[in-house]
């Protein structure tokens, strides 16, 4: 009876309708952002690692760089899914990337 202004009125017959909200997209983003944190912390632990054994040797462990370049390959895959700049879901449902 009341045209409130909340009322689902239908899309305008020449506007193309608009897609569901991605809910699924949005689970998957909520546990990847949980990795993403975690990997990050990783990430900076080797850091200190590297440093010290830095400190020790006077060179960088090869070893610990590779490692590191991978996870910051996954991070950045992490990152990119969660705000939509790539559609390919990472690690643990795709590849794990490969280090440079």
């Amino acid at each position: 009876m009341s045209d409130t202004p909340n009322s689902a009125a239908p899309p305008p017959s020449g506007a193309a309708p608009r897609p569901p909200f991605p809910v699924v997209r949005l689970v998957y983003s909520l546990g990847y952002g949980l990795i993403a944190w975690f990997v990050l912390h990783v990430i900076f632990m080797l850091a200190v690692v590297q440093f010290v054994m830095i400190a020790v040797n006077g060179r960088v462990h090869e070893e610990i760089r590779s490692f590191c370049s991978a996870l910051l390959q996954y991070e950045w895959e992490l990152v990119a899914f969660i705000t939509f700049v790539r559609d390919e879901q990472p690690f643990p449902v795709g590849p794990f990337p490969k280090h440079a």
